[in-house]
C-alpha cells in the first residue's frame, strides 16, 4: 500500500488507485491519492518540520549514511518492487539500487563539507577593520517531482542533497511508481530523520502538481520530466529556485577510428537499458559513412542477441515499457517512419508493452523518430562524412542534455567535444554514460541546473554574505 506521509504520519488519501505490474498486467498494490486539503497539510507539515529542526551537518551525514545501509539491506525487496512498478530487468534493478546507495553516500559526505568562502574585503579601498564570509543556508521546503524511469535514484538525487543542505522535502513521485518513493521515505525515517522534514503525496500531476506550484510556501522545485511541464514549472515558480532536467534527443557519434569492440556494447546499453526509457538513451547514432558496411552488421548482430521479455528472468536484458499505451505510441512512430521511406534493420515489432529493440536507417529529419524524443528501445543509424557534419547534425536539436563520441584520436575528441552543445559530452562512452558524482544537466530545451550531490546541494541552499566591522 502506497500511503501518504503528512505532518510526520502515514495516512490514507481521499481515494485509492490500483497499481498493475508492467509485464503481465496483474495488480500488485494500491496508491492512496491525496486530496487538495491533504496537499496543503503536507506543505504546512514540512514548514513546521524545518522550523523545528535542529539537525547539525554531522547528524545529517549520519542519517544519510544510515539510509544508504538500509537501502543495501533491502536491496532484494527494492529490485522486486522495481520489476513490478517500472518493468525493470534484474540488471536494471541492481543498477538502480546500487546508484541510489551511492547517491545517498555522496550526499552524506556533502552534508559535512558544505562551506562558504572568505571574502577578500581588504582588497577594496576604505574596508579596513572589516571582514566578510559566506555561508550556505537552507532554502526551506524543497518540492521534488520525479519520473517513472528512475524511481529510486532520481528521487535520491533530489531528496538527499536537499536534506544534506538542511531543508525539508515534499515528494510528488510518478503515479506509475509510487511505492519506490514510499520505500525511500521509510528508509530515511528508519535511519533517524525527523519525520517532519519529509512529506509524500500521490496523485495526478495535473491537479497536485499545479497546486504545489501555486503554493508560495515552497521555496524550490527540483523536477525531472518533459520540457512542456518544465516550462509550466518555470513560469509558475517565478523568482523561486528551480532545477529542471527535461527532454532530450541524445546523439552518439562513431568516427572511423573508433574501437568497435568498445563502442557497440556501450551503445547497446545506452540505447536499450530500461527499454530505452532514459532521457540520455541513444536515439541518433551517427556513424561515419566509410565504416558503415563494417560497423552496422556487427551492431545488428549484437542487438539481435539481446534477450527480450519477462523482467523476472535474470537473463532478460530488455523488459516492458511503462505501459502498453507508451509501447503503442513508439510502434506508431516506427510505422510512420517506415511509411515515409525509413528501413528497419532489426526489430520493429511489439507484443503488449514489449517493444523489440529496433534499429532504423534512411530516416528523414522530419520523422518523429528523428526530431522528437521517442523514449523507447529505438535508435536510428545516420551516416555522416566529415567531423563538422557530425557535430552539426548532433547539435541540430532543440535539446542538449548529453552526447557520446567514439574516436581513438585525442585531437579529434577535444575539437569535436568542445563544439558540441550539450550539458555533457562523453568521449569513448555513449550518451547515457553517468557517474552519480558528476554534474548532470542540460542546456537549451533540456533545462538547467545540475544534479550530482556536490552541485545540487549548492543550488538547494542560499549563499548568504556576513560582514563584520571591528
Amino acid at each position: 500500500m502506497s500511503r501518504l506521509l503528512i505532518g510526520g504520519s502515514w495516512v490514507d488519501g481521499e481515494s485509492v488507485d490500483e497499481l498493475t505490474e508492467k509485464y503481465r498486467g496483474t495488480t500488485y498494490g494500491q496508491m492512496q491519492v491525496a486530496s487538495p486539503e491533504q496537499v496543503d497539510a503536507a506543505v504546512a507539515g514540512a514548514l513546521e518540520g524545518i522550523s523545528a529542526s535542529k539537525l547539525t551537518p554531522y547528524q545529517r551525514y549520519k542519517i544519510l549514511l544510515a539510509t544508504a545501509r538500509l537501502v543495501e539491506e533491502r536491496r532484494e525487496h527494492l529490485i522486486s518492487l522495481l520489476r513490478d512498478e517500472a518493468g525493470f530487468t534484474r540488471a536494471d534493478g541492481e543498477n538502480e539500487v546500487s546508484r541510489c546507495i551511492q547517491t545517498l553516500e555522496l550526499s552524506a559526505d556533502e552534508a559535512r563539507r558544505l562551506n562558504g568562502n572568505l571574502v577578500p574585503m581588504l582588497s577594496a579601498a576604505n574596508a579596513s577593520d572589516r571582514m566578510g564570509f559566506t555561508i550556505h543556508a537552507p532554502r526551506g521546503v524543497i518540492c521534488a517531482i520525479t519520473p517513472f524511469n528512475s524511481p529510486l535514484n532520481t528521487l535520491a538525487h533530489k531528496v538527499a542533497p536537499a536534506l544534506a543542505g538542511g531543508n525539508a522535502v515534499l515528494i510528488k513521485p510518478s503515479s506509475y511508481t509510487p511505492l519506490c518513493a514510499v520505500e525511500l521515505c521509510k528508509a530515511l525515517l528508519d535511519a533517524g530523520l525527523p519525520s517532519g522534514l519529509l512529506a509524500l503525496v500521490h496523485g495526478p500531476g495535473g491537479r497536485i502538481g499545479r497546486q504545489l506550484l501555486a503554493d508560495q510556501r515552497i521555496a524550490y522545485y527540483a523536477f525531472t520530466g518533459s520540457t512542456q511541464v518544465g516550462r509550466e514549472i518555470q513560469q509558475a515558480a517565478g523568482l523561486r529556485g528551480t532545477q529542471l532536467e527535461l527532454g532530450s534527443i541524445a546523439s552518439t557519434i562513431v568516427c572511423d577510428d573508433a574501437d568497435f569492440t568498445r563502442a557497440i556494447p556501450k551503445i547497446l546499453n545506452a540505447g536499450f537499458r530500461k527499454a530505452g526509457q532514459v532521457c540520455t538513451s541513444v536515439q541518433r547514432l551517427l556513424v561515419q559513412r566509410n565504416i558503415l558496411d563494417d560497423f552496422v552488421p556487427l551492431l545488428i548482430a549484437a542487438v539481435e542477441a539481446l534477450k527480450v521479455g519477462d523482467p523476472s528472468d535474470p537473463e532478460t536484458i530488455i523488459g516492458p515499457m511503462i505501459s502498453q499505451a507508451h509501447a503503442e505510441r513508439a510502434q506508431n512512430w516506427v510505422e510512420e517512419a517506415v511509411a515515409g521511406g525509413a528501413r528497419i534493420l532489426t526489430g520493429g515489432k511489439r507484443e503488449g508493452s514489449i517493444v523489440q529493440p529496433t534499429v532504423l536507417t534512411d530516416v528523414q529529419e522530419s520523422m518523429k523518430v528523428y526530431c522528437e524524443e521517442i523514449f523507447a528501445p529505438v535508435l536510428s543509424v545516420i551516416p555522416f562524412d566529415t567531423d563538422d557534419e557530425a557535430v552539426e547534425r548532433a547539435n541540430a536539436s532543440p535539446y542538449g542534455l548529453a552526447a557520446g563520441l567514439f574516436t581513438s584520436n585525442l585531437h579529434r575528441a577535444l575539437r569535436m567535444s568542445q563544439a558540441m552543445r550539450f550539458g555533457g559530452v562523453h568521449v569513448n562512452e555513449a550518451s547515457s554514460a553517468r557517474v552519480d558524482a558528476m554534474p548532470f544537466g542540460g542546456v537549451k530545451d533540456s533545462g538547467f541546473g545540475r544534479e550530482g550531490p556536490a552541485y545540487a546541494i549548492r543550488e538547494m541552499t542560499e549563499e548568504r554574505l556576513i560582514t563584520i566591522s571591528y
